[in-house]
């Protein structure tokens, strides 16, 4: 769980997904948070708590969970968010598909099933989705229905073959590990995902959207020009 003031939705998130009965591991790394989020995960029954002495970014706190993930000896890893966005439910559906060979990366879906406005996102966060994933799947070659989850679950083996320090500390970060996934020839699997946007879910704002989006769309065309010959490749070459 990367978390930044989650305090009022940590400990629910984590006691569904402890009530799933298939995690064995918990590791909560804390950005530098302004609220309690250090002192109620420290309270959580067997979870691996680290505190990050500054403020990382989204993309610097997935790092350090995922490599504490990798070091702690996981053979899955399911990323959820602390602030309860994410039902903990799927967590048993999104461990499946990896363990069963199928898919060494699955990602909850806000879009599949068509729950996402009904769930509370903002109109303009879903239009600028929709709009994204189609540009992405355009350059990118493949039929996600949305890239911009941040429900993801990713087998051991691939995760050791992306190059993650090279990615950004940023919230591209989840971006660019899709493009890498896919450059690699790894397919991605989807599962229907209600996702709830509360009071205490975080977000970030519309200037923000906007440097993601553009990022996103940087990511891509990068991607179409690899594949082009034209620039360097997602994953570097071996």
């Amino acid at each position: 769980m990367p978390a930044y003031n989650a305090a009022r939705t940590l400990r629910r998130t984590y006691d569904e997904v402890m009530a799933q009965g298939v995690v064995d591991h918990v590791i909560i790394v804390d950005d530098a948070s302004s609220d309690e989020t250090v002192q109620v995960a420290q309270r959580l029954p067997g979870a691996q708590v680290e505190v990050l002495p500054q403020n990382c970014g989204y993309g610097g706190n997935q790092k350090r969970c995922y490599r504490l993930a990798l070091a702690a000896g996981a053979d899955i890893v399911i990323m959820i968010h602390p602030d309860y966005q994410y039902t903990p439910l799927l967590i048993p559906a999104l461990a499946g598909l990896v363990a069963s060979g199928l898919y060494p990366c699955v990602l909850g879906s806000r879009i599949l099933g068509g729950g996402a406005l009904q769930g509370g996102m903002p109109w303009w966060k879903y239009i600028s989705n929709r709009a994204l994933t189609l540009l992405e799947n355009l350059l990118l070659g493949a039929r996600l229905s949305e890239y911009h989850t941040g429900y993801r679950a990713f087998a051991r083996a691939l995760l050791e073959q992306l190059p993650l320090e090279q990615n950004s500390d940023d919230f591209v970060f989840d971006n660019q590990i899709l493009a890498q996934v896919i450059w690699l020839g790894h397919p991605i699997g989807e599962v229907t995902c209600p996702a709830k946007y509360l009071a205490d879910s975080s977000s970030i704002n519309f200037r923000r959207s906007v440097r993601y989006g553009l990022g996103c769309l940087a990511v891509a065309a990068r991607f179409r020009l690899a594949r082009w010959g034209l620039a360097a490749p997602p994953v570097p070459r071996k």
